[in-house]
């Protein structure tokens, strides 16, 4: 059924064009998958309330039976080849994967790989990573019902012992190598930003084993830093209304801060 029937789900979000984008997404991917679909769900910022339209991307979530076979990945990377054509700017912006039932119920992150779908419409099929165990924590506790049962009755709970191991793995799988070769991914202040903001949100899950939406854990991370650093998250915070970006090095020492604390969590 598609749950878009309902007025309180067919404005899932405050903006209208990202719910014409998903309403799009959902008949699509319902037809195609048939039997195979279970639900889709809204994961990310959206569903954290961290949702910056001048930003921030869809994270989305499909459950399917069972792994679906080749012909189906063929006509859904043809949809979202479509929907990435479209009018709506949302149609690029749309990040998520295809995941069975079986394997959305535990942090699985074994050698099966996945259909994936990353910005602009390009379908890989890829093994997931250690950013699933924390999106499926997001989803658990947060996430956005498009059409199908309710989430916390597919996702077993997460434990905190589990996001923090995530956010370590993150941290040495990801940030860790960015060190070495900064100007890849921090030339932008777009991404510096999101640099400070995603440290600071990784300092507070290993601190209390929870995930909460980045502003608040930048106004936390404030209030335990000391002025320097303090500044340079408020800067991260507001640098689009005014204030200058936050620059490469100081993006680089609050990595290197959140590697270096790190190391003393105990699992």
């Amino acid at each position: 059924m598609d749950n878009f029937g309902h007025d309180k789900v067919r404005h899932p979000t405050p903006y209208h064009d990202v719910n014409g984008v998903l309403h799009e997404l959902l008949l699509g991917v319902q037809t195609i998958l048939g039997n195979y679909f279970v639900g889709m769900y809204l994961g990310g910022s959206l569903a954290t309330d961290d949702f910056d339209p001048r930003r921030s991307d869809i994270d989305f979530l499909v459950v399917t039976t069972d792994e679906i076979p080749e012909d189906m990945i063929t006509a859904l990377e043809t949809m979202h080849e479509r929907i990435a054509a479209g009018q709506s700017k949302w149609g690029k912006e749309l990040e998520g994967c295809y995941i069975p039932q079986h394997s959305i119920r535990r942090c699985d992150l074994s050698d099966m790989r996945y259909p994936l779908i990353e910005r602009y419409g390009h379908l890989v099929v890829e093994r997931l990573d250690s950013h699933q165990v924390i999106q499926r924590y997001i989803l658990r506790e947060h996430g956005i019902v498009l059409a199908g049962p309710v989430l916390s009755t597919l996702i077993d709970p997460i434990s905190p012992q589990e996001l923090r191991q995530a956010v370590l793995d993150i941290l040495l799988g990801w940030w860790a190598p960015i060190l070495n070769d900064p100007k890849l991914l921090l030339d932008s202040p777009g991404y510096r930003t999101y640099a400070v903001l995603t440290m600071c949100r990784l300092l507070y899950t290993l601190r209390y084993g929870t995930i909460v939406k980045k502003s608040l854990a930048a106004r936390w991370a404030q209030d335990r830093f000391g002025e320097s650093k303090s500044a340079v998250i408020e800067r991260a915070l507001v640098w689009e209304q005014g204030l200058a970006p936050v620059d490469l090095s100081e993006t680089l020492d609050l990595i290197r801060y959140t590697l270096q604390s790190s190391k003393h969590v105990g699992l």
